[in-house]
């Protein structure tokens, strides 16, 4: 699997993006989050992938100063009440750990947890112990995940164990006590 695959299962998991509507106060554009109704300034996100929600459709672009969304051929003038979404970003350590799993590995883990209900995108705390070990030398120890989707947390421990064979054992916990663990050899 390649990192465009990888890109393409991010950008379909459930809040991967904050959708709000733009408005312009006092000579700015203030973003407002539909799901939280808290307003922040349009600065934020300069130079940034954005989407706006124009002729009943999506459209990428890069976010540049003064309202204005250029795509590759074209500009965006933003107008007030335009719908918007901002794609969210993984924390480090949970970004670097998924790039590290084995595809097999990636995939279990990611529809496991959207089984669940919860999205990758609801991670709260990743402590990743892979960025501490040397690659060149068999490894093996624990990463620990805490997931909030609102109605639930998760927590989720991947033991790995990477010698001749490589082994992945997520152990997923939720607050209402379900317990689900899954492992992948290779």
């Amino acid at each position: 699997m390649n990192r465009q695959q990888r890109m393409r299962l991010f950008e379909g998991q459930a809040r991967a993006f904050t959708t709000g509507i733009v408005e312009y106060i006092n000579d700015q554009w203030v973003f407002f989050d539909e799901e939280t109704e808290e307003a922040s300034s349009l600065d934020e996100y300069l130079h940034q992938e954005i989407e706006v929600f124009h002729n009943k459709c999506w459209k990428k672009g890069i976010l540049f100063e003064e309202g204005k969304l250029g795509f590759a051929d074209d500009i965006y003038l933003f107008k007030n009440q335009d719908t918007l979404r901002i794609k969210r970003h993984l924390i480090y350590s949970l970004e670097r750990l998924v790039e590290d799993l084995h595809d097999d590995a990636f995939i279990h883990f990611i529809t496991t947890l959207n089984s669940l209900k919860f999205s990758i995108y609801d991670c709260i705390y990743c402590y990743n112990h892979l960025t501490f070990l040397n690659r060149n030398i068999p490894n093996s120890g624990v990463n620990f995940l805490v997931f909030d989707n609102q109605e639930l947390i998760c927590t989720v421990q991947h033991h790995f164990t990477y010698y001749e064979k490589s082994s992945d054992r997520f152990e997923f916990t939720l607050n209402s006590g379900k317990r689900l663990i899954i492992e992948k050899i290779s």
